[in-house]
């Protein structure tokens, strides 16, 4: 998952329930992950050429993927992976390819052309060249694959904390109250300065920021989150955001990984009008002018802003 990972657990199974969590998320990082023989993989080799029959978890993460990519109308895509390899932003090899070199790339983004078999669970890529990434579901599927586990074994209380942009708070503390989750500060390099605090209690809340991984090159920053109509990384004046979901939602933990990305690309404005359409979903968003855009139900969570950013009314 390329990220850090804190299992916490209150309760008579607590060591199992984290136990169980460790190793469910080591065959998920194995199945959706980089390497050779992860279904991913297997899935990106074969474009353009056969189906692959892949594992059920990895199978409802793309036909997942691909439902929200409909409902964003191609603002959010995983057939992006073609630009990721492109551009390998946060590898020793990062570069700003040619314009041609991207207008030939995006010619291999399209979420239509991922064609699926349920009967079998075999996915195939339509067009030699493409690329899934799955960068932006995993960590969220995993997430709610280790509350299912937590469920079982009766945790009451409890942090599944996925690198901090995905994560889910299982009831109170044990001393009775919210979870505080600090928000990193989008712009500093120290991880104990924060953007403000979220209370949270049997949510699911992601955070995905301009910071993650990036370069600047002539003065212009370069990051992870690509916007699939231009094939450049997303210009639509957010720096973070983080959405909180409802666990009574389904897949709260998938959906709250997606939409951060989504909200990204879509901007303040109409990232907010989506949000406000859906039921149990709330969000705050950062703009590159330090602006502050938040929901009536995530502000009423939110605490101790930094002083570096202000609230727009």
């Amino acid at each position: 998952m390329d990220t850090s990972v804190s299992l916490r657990a209150t309760g008579q199974e607590a060591k199992e329930a984290v136990d169980e969590g460790f190793e469910r998320l080591a065959v998920l990082d194995k199945l959706a992950g980089q390497n050779e023989d992860s279904d991913v993989s297997r899935i990106n080799a074969a474009a353009g050429k056969d189906y692959v029959k892949v594992d059920p978890a990895i199978y409802e993460m793309i036909e997942y993927a691909k439902d929200y990519s409909a409902k964003s109308q191609g603002e959010w895509d995983i057939t992006i992976g073609v630009m990721t390899n492109l551009w390998h932003i946060g590898n020793a090899d990062q570069h700003v390819p040619s314009p041609e070199e991207v207008s030939q790339a995006l010619m291999k983004v399209n979420y239509k052309d991922i064609l699926l078999r349920p009967e079998d669970h075999s996915v195939m890529l339509a067009k030699p060249g493409m690329a899934i990434d799955l960068g932006g579901v995993a960590k969220g599927y995993a997430v709610d694959e280790i509350r299912k586990i937590y469920e079982k074994h009766h945790i009451e209380s409890g942090l599944i904390n996925l690198g901090a942009s995905s994560m889910y708070a299982v009831g109170k503390t044990t001393k009775g109250k919210p979870w505080n989750i600090g928000i990193k500060h989008p712009r500093s390099d120290n991880n104990q300065d924060f953007l403000g605090i979220v209370s949270i209690e049997n949510q699911a809340l992601s955070t995905s920021g301009d910071y993650e991984r990036y370069f600047i090159q002539d003065g212009v920053r370069y990051h992870h989150i690509f916007d699939p109509r231009t094939g450049y990384p997303a210009q639509s004046g957010v720096m973070s955001d983080s959405v909180i979901i409802d666990g009574s939602v389904p897949h709260a933990g998938m959906l709250s990984d997606m939409l951060t990305t989504i909200v990204f690309v879509l901007g303040p404005q109409k990232g907010l009008d989506l949000v406000h359409s859906m039921e149990g979903v709330d969000c705050e968003i950062t703009g590159t002018d330090n602006a502050i855009y938040m929901t009536p139900g995530f502000r009423d969570r939110f605490s101790d802003l930094n002083a570096d950013f202000h609230i727009s009314e």
